[in-house]
């Protein structure tokens, strides 16, 4: 028999006897609650360096959300296997059994039939990735409330997908003792240097309106591959966004938009296999450094998306040539890509099946699951990019099934969580840590800043003068 809870549901979609959903604490409430636990908590309950990488003590954290008009009139377990399929429906039917998914507030069955108004809660056991030990550096503080930074490689800016302690702004919060944070420019999460924090509203709007009328000048030293020719080169193709979720832009002469970078080679590594570049954007397009180089022929060396030969073919991405549609042997393979789990309607597995790993995270899943959605992206304007964003899918369902399985097998090692069954994922390796790209120096009306170049720039650092006395006397 279909579960149902034990009152019967009228018109209303209330069930007899339960509380009204407006007796329930508003979403805003849950959140507010969430924020509170967190600024309980200490930065030795949160943080801790083990193998020579900041890691995050695992955690629960409560995800609420209230019951979408598709949702209504299915099964909670149905729902979660249907909706959020980043994990198993083994995983599901534990999680709801447990409590660990509860609708209003209330521990549920799997049959449980989700009605209008409900409130979904979701307990969500965190493991953070880890990043970098380097430390976040202050830079300076300005008495107006400009708080100058210096971004290791590796850590994003704002919580996001997996991220929240090991990230910019929390570690500013947690570590530093900042409250009220407005970052200004927003670097990449594997672009190291100089970030501009707001410690007012009044400071952030200002300094975001200098950098909209270009009265912020913005210079970066990257590693590029091959010899990078000599003299001031400027690119000025235009860029656009050609998948959002996939974060992959690329220069379209029909469709980008206005994009200036100027480029001046530094120094050369004595094999000749890398260059040391300024760049100066004179535009803020998402990407544009690693774009622009990559245009020229001469990407970041050790960029995973715009320096992969997988994704881009033979061309590299030079000149703005896409890569050919995959033949038939390049196409995924049920080996490559997992099958969906979840039948049109599902029943909860019985205890003997065997747990299979999670879906590859990224097939379609979101904050409720835990992650942020990065599926197959659907806003192509042009077909001609669709081999392009098929080869990227591709390849990066292939790292993440690899990761799957390059786990340690030893008895001291387990494969998966003894609380949430999620994998336990390799380490990153240094290389993987950080792009060639660090933001090295920012100038407004009045005042510069700058930090000390990272290590893979030192041979630069005898010709920092000639470049910024050039600059300062354009």
């Amino acid at each position: 028999m279909t579960g149902r809870r034990k009152h019967q549901r009228p018109e209303s979609g209330r069930p007899n006897g339960d509380a009204p959903p407006q007796k329930i604490a508003k979403l805003s409430d849950h959140r507010q609650e969430q924020k509170d636990e967190e600024a309980s908590m200490t930065v030795d309950d949160i943080y801790f360096e083990e193998g020579g990488l900041q890691r995050i003590h695992p955690y629960f954290f409560k995800f609420t959300t209230y019951a979408k008009g598709r949702w209504v009139g299915r099964t909670i377990y149905e729902l979660f296997c249907s909706e959020f399929r980043d994990r198993t429906p083994a995983y599901y039917e534990s999680a709801i059994t447990q409590g660990i998914i509860e609708i209003n507030n209330k521990k549920v069955e799997p049959s449980t039939i989700v009605c209008n108004s409900d409130l979904i809660t979701h307990y969500i056991h965190r493991h953070e990735p880890p990043v970098t030990t380097q430390p976040l550096a202050i830079v300076r503080e300005t008495e107006d409330g400009l708080l100058i930074v210096d971004k290791p490689g590796s850590i994003p800016v704002h919580p996001t997908g997996r991220y929240n302690f090991n990230s910019i702004i929390r570690i500013l919060e947690k570590k530093h003792g900042y409250r009220a944070l407005f970052p200004i420019n927003r670097l990449d999460r594997l672009t190291s240097g100089l970030m501009l924090v707001g410690l007012n509203s009044e400071v952030a709007r200002r300094m975001e309106s200098d950098l909209s009328a270009h009265r912020i000048q913005k210079e970066y030293i990257c590693r590029v591959k091959g010899v990078f020719p000599t003299g001031r080169i400027v690119c000025d193709q235009p860029i656009r966004v050609v998948a959002h979720k996939l974060s992959l832009n690329c220069v379209d002469r029909e469709e980008g938009k206005p994009s200036l970078t100027e480029f001046e080679l530094m120094a050369v590594d004595d094999d000749e296999m890398h260059s040391i570049v300024y760049c100066r954007p004179k535009t803020g397009r998402t990407h544009q450094i690693r774009v622009h180089l990559q245009f020229l022929g001469y990407p970041i060396a050790n960029d995973p998306l715009y320096c992969n030969r997988e994704v881009w073919g033979d061309s590299m991405g030079k000149d703005g040539v896409l890569p050919p549609a995959p033949t038939l042997s390049e196409l995924p393979t049920p080996a490559d890509t997992p099958a969906a789990e979840t039948p049109s309607v599902p029943t909860p597995p019985s205890s003997t099946d065997q747990v299979k790993p999670p879906l590859v995270k990224g097939k379609k899943a979101n904050k409720m699951a835990g992650t942020t959605s990065t599926s197959f992206p659907s806003d192509q304007s042009n077909v001609a990019w669709a081999p392009l964003v098929g080869r990227l899918e591709k390849w990066r369902t292939k790292q993440e099934l690899a990761e799957m399985v390059d786990v340690p097998a030893d008895a001291d090692a387990p494969r998966k969580c003894d609380k949430c069954s999620d994998p336990f994922m390799p380490d990153p390796t240094p290389d993987e840590l950080c792009i060639w790209l660090h933001a090295w120096r920012y100038s407004g009306p009045g005042w510069s800043y700058e930090t000390e170049l990272p290590e893979w720039a030192n041979r630069a650092v005898e010709h920092i003068d000639r470049v910024k006395y050039k600059k300062e006397t354009a």
